[in-house]
């Protein structure tokens, strides 16, 4: 479902992604994770053709979205970093705003609003201006737009921050039940736990770099946990953040 070959993006000087390659299969949740700086949401902009590659190329659902980006930008849906909503608009507003935006039908859109609304439990704040939503419910109406048009790819850069427990068990029930529909789920984020019990695989990037990549027990032969084996300690152990240890000695 997602293609990446030889991906490269410089900022002057900078090489934010040096030389990425990842296939990424149908119904497959991969978690992208690394350091802050790490090239994660430079590769997410790639992805979903918010910038230009240096040189490579992502093919989404077999479409390049350098060449025809159109096609691959309605085969996928995007929930970035920071979720930006019309404040002026209501919660059942956004949603046939961003439906429209896809071709959605009218009738299909009478249908589907209400229940994604329901589904993400801001069935009562529906027609509520989005100035009055949290950050949480923000998160949530983000994501209940990008299904509306059912995606076959979902890219998502930290899709649980804000969300309280509750709405994060619900978003990871529906991403598990996505997956098995043959969603495929790209996503990036610092919350380790989320990533070990929700992905499938896992790659590690660091100053652009993929450094491992492939399932815990995979990441397990690749990595110096210090004889841990949970993904905290594999992470911090091919990162370096196992130096900490030796920090915490000065306090």
């Amino acid at each position: 479902m997602i293609e990446i070959e030889g991906l490269v993006k410089r900022f002057g000087e900078h090489t934010a992604v040096a030389g990425l390659d990842l296939t990424v299969a149908p119904g497959e949740i991969f978690g992208f994770l690394g350091p802050n700086g790490a090239g994660k949401t430079t590769t997410v902009k790639l992805i979903t053709g918010l910038l230009k590659p240096t040189a490579g190329r992502v093919r989404v659902v077999g479409h390049d979205v350098a060449e025809d980006p159109i096609a691959a930008k309605r085969a996928m849906g995007l929930v970035p970093d920071e979720p930006f909503v019309y404040p002026k608009l209501t919660g059942a507003e956004y949603l046939r705003f961003v439906g429209e935006l896809y071709g959605a039908r009218l009738d299909e859109m009478k249908r589907r609003v209400p229940e994604l609304l329901e589904m993400f439990e801001l069935g009562p704040w529906g027609g509520e201006l989005l100035e009055s939503y949290s950050h949480g419910m923000r998160q949530k109406l983000v994501l209940a737009g990008i299904l509306l048009h059912e995606p076959k790819v979902l890219v998502l850069d930290e899709p649980m921050v804000g969300l309280d427990p509750k709405s994060g068990r619900l978003v990871k029930d529906i991403f598990r039940r996505l997956a098995r529909r043959g969603t495929t789920i790209f996503m990036c984020t610092h919350v380790l736990e989320i990533a070990e019990k929700l992905c499938d695989r896992v790659g590690i990037m660091i100053e652009g770099r993929m450094i491992a990549c492939g399932t815990l027990a995979e990441l397990q032969a690749q990595g110096r946990g210090g004889g841990g084996t949970d993904l905290e300690s594999i992470f911090l152990g091919l990162t370096g953040g196992d130096e900490y240890a030796t920090l915490l000695r000065y306090l």
